[in-house]
């Protein structure tokens, strides 16, 4: 009698693949589907990538199927923010930054006022024209991102706005954590001169 904990299962294509229990099956789609180098893939490829690492289970090919029809895609979803205020600077003294959930990739500008015309331009030119109409956007509950002129752009593209809660600001943790690391940035930047070159103790 083998001392082997697992069960194995020979398959279609004469590979031996090592049947996972229910309770891993979740755990392996994501690692395959989204992880680093996951890249996302549709129903097919990332089948492959599951058997590829060795793994089987009776519906693995349903399983897949549903974790990608519901998976939130690169440039699905955007978190947008400004960070303010900033030294004026040829007369602008914001920054508005978007960054996409899934792939971390940001966008930003510089800007004058932190208005919802600002934010409503900014979106059709750097965001709907290079990476399609998102299907959400997360932001804070700032007047400049919650107002009628975005309330009238998002339900024009069918996009749903998610607000991050004042006592839940995670729900926008990525664009606040790159708003926070700007910020620390910019500070050291923005030191005088003197005040950089301080011996430390």
């Amino acid at each position: 009698m083998s001392d082997d904990p697992y069960l194995w299962r020979l398959c279609s294509d004469q590979v031996i693949r090592r049947c996972i229990l229910d309770a891993k099956i979740n755990s392996v789609l994501q690692f395959c589907h989204a992880a680093p180098g996951g890249s996302h893939d549709g129903s097919t490829r990332t089948t492959r990538k599951v058997m590829d690492c060795g793994f089987y289970w009776p519906t693995i090919f349903r399983d897949v199927y549903q974790l990608v029809s519901t998976c939130e895609k690169f440039f699905d979803v955007w978190g947008i923010d400004f960070i303010e205020p900033f030294p004026i600077s040829n007369w602008y003294s914001y920054i508005l930054l978007v960054i996409d959930y899934v792939s971390g990739w940001v966008q930003a500008i510089a800007t004058k006022t932190n208005d919802a015309k600002v934010v409503v331009d900014f979106l059709k030119s750097n965001i709907f024209c290079w990476f399609g109409v998102p299907k959400a956007l997360i932001s804070d509950q700032g007047s400049h991102l919650c107002n009628i002129a975005m309330s009238s752009l998002l339900h024009k593209y069918g996009m749903v706005h998610r607000i991050a809660i004042t006592y839940h600001p995670q729900t926008n943790d990525p664009a606040e954590v790159f708003n926070r690391e700007i910020k620390k940035n910019t500070a050291k930047d923005n030191q005088p001169q003197q005040e950089r070159l301080k011996p430390t103790s």
